[in-house]
């Protein structure tokens, strides 16, 4: 096969594996889920005059990031919307993550069939329990981003390839700081173990990355995070349940700590067929190392200190997981099973294509595979109108309406809303006064469902409200209404 045409079968491939990945994932949705705060905060940084009252809120984690300053640039200079933005960054996830693949299978497994396998397997999307981390996100989100170079630095270090790798990782960090650092930890590993003059380098970035950090913790954007959380603080949190390991069940911890056991099984079988490289066995130190650095700092988590809690170690094995993924395939593609390798693949592929049917037409039928702008609903109807109010107003809806109605009041309105509880109460892991704001701002609402319009006028004047957007018949004053929403001027 010519150059040309190995290209071409490699991009229609990569369109395969992009639709099988998405429909898996329940298809492509643009302002759900963590964009009630990507939307918001590149918003804010384009426009700072938007979200007068919530900017604090939205800072507590943007303030930590640079990806909103250079999308906010890109949309200024280029004029592209954010829908637009958001896309082409969910597909540059994927195309970095299929290049990836093919990548690794190839030098992993040396088969254009086992490549089939990994890139179906992968495309199953799951979660990795109790750790907030699904393997694939169905949005633009930068962990993802950060997860195709980070991927793309595990090829390096197969190639041996020491400085691509580091660099991919260098600007993984610029997309998703923690995703970067647990890919530090694996490649860094890896190339010590592999050449004794990356240890020698290995120790220097670790004694850099601790003066940075000390630095960052004394005077920087990390200052004020060696606090032990208190009750207050750890109430508006408490729905996170992926913050703490000393609660996981006992399933989680077989199921997380079993991806290692796994990943080693694979790699061990591997090495008595003749099959492993040492690239391979340095991969999965690094993979140890992740799970070693995830119990180290348990003590430091359980104790509640903020920085340890902020950094959500047990995100590690998410990357576990992958390796876990890659090297099992490997495993399964050779030896005894190797001539069923094609009917492996293709049985494989099967199932994404089928499981990505049964998610796309029968758990969610009312979703295109790619919803590249907001979905019309009443609720969306509801927020055109009140984005059309001034910037400054304040608005009440139900503190669950983001995932009642598909998304937030932030996103599709650019308004400030008193509380929005899903995402606030993940934001309040990097500030205790955000998460004095969240208990606060719960308790004063309580029960939504129940609230009367003395109880809303009372709110009104207690935090400054303009609008209430509820699905309610209550004696106040109109201002919109469609069928599902009545929008009342609180004032």
């Amino acid at each position: 096969m010519s150059r040309t045409a190995r290209a071409l079968s490699l991009a229609a491939a990569g369109v395969v594996f992009a639709l099988l990945a998405t429909a898996n994932a329940g298809g492509y949705r643009y302002g759900t889920s963590d964009q009630a705060f990507y939307i918001p905060v590149v918003a804010h940084a384009l426009d700072p005059s938007l979200f007068p009252r919530d900017g604090s809120v939205i800072d507590a984690e943007g303030r930590l990031m640079v990806l909103d300053e250079v999308l906010a640039a890109l949309a200024a200079s280029t004029g592209l919307s954010l829908e637009v933005l958001f896309l082409g960054g969910y597909l540059l996830s994927l195309a970095l993550i299929w290049s990836a693949l093919v990548l690794i299978g190839t030098r992993v497994s040396g088969s254009t069939w086992a490549v089939a396998a990994l890139a179906a397997a992968f495309a199953l999307r799951h979660r990795i329990p109790r750790t907030s981390a699904n393997s694939f996100e169905p949005y633009f989100h930068p962990r993802m981003l950060a997860f195709g170079l980070g991927a793309l630095a595990v090829a390096a270090v197969l190639r041996r390839r020491g400085w691509t790798a580091v660099a991919l990782v260098a600007g993984a960090a610029l997309v998703h700081v923690t995703t970067a650092l647990w890919f530090a930890v694996l490649v860094g590993v890896a190339l010590a173990t592999l050449d004794i003059r990356w240890r020698r380098l290995a120790a220097l970035a670790a004694a850099g990355a601790a003066v940075t950090l000390t630095l960052a913790v004394a005077a920087g954007p990390l200052r004020d995070t060696l606090r032990v959380m208190d009750a207050a603080w750890l109430q508006a949190v408490a729905s996170k349940d992926s913050l703490f390991a000393t609660a996981w069940p006992a399933w989680a911890w077989l199921a997380n700590v079993g991806l290692l056991g796994l990943l080693w099984w694979a790699h061990r079988t591997r090495v008595r067929r003749g099959e492993a490289a040492p690239e391979d066995r340095a991969l999965v130190w690094g993979a140890t190392a992740l799970v070693a650095l995830f119990v180290v700092t348990l003590p430091l988590v359980a104790a509640g200190l903020s920085l340890a809690v902020q950094f959500q170690v047990s995100r590690v094995f998410w990357l576990v997981d992958f390796m876990a993924l890659v090297y099992v395939v490997a495993a399964l593609s050779r030896g005894p099973v190797r001539r069923y390798g094609a009917a492996a693949a293709l049985a494989l592929v099967a199932l994404a294509a089928s499981r990505g049917a049964y998610v796309m037409l029968v758990e969610h039928p009312e979703r295109a595979l790619f919803e590249v702008r907001f979905v019309e609903s009443p609720w969306q109807d509801a927020m055109r109108w009140m984005a059309g109010r001034p910037r400054d107003v304040h608005v009440l809806a139900d503190p669950g309406h983001a995932w009642k109605y598909g998304t937030s009041v932030r996103v599709s309105a650019g308004r400030d809303v008193l509380l929005e509880e899903v995402k606030d109460s993940a934001l309040a892991i990097y500030s205790r006064d955000v998460a004095l704001r969240v208990v606060d701002r719960a308790t004063a609402v309580g029960d939504f469902t129940s609230l009367t319009a003395d109880r809303a006028r009372a709110l009104a004047q207690q935090y400054g409200l303009d609008f209430l957007v509820t699905e309610a018949d209550l004696p106040l004053p109109a201002a919109y209404v469609n069928e599902q929403f009545r929008i009342y001027a609180l004032r």
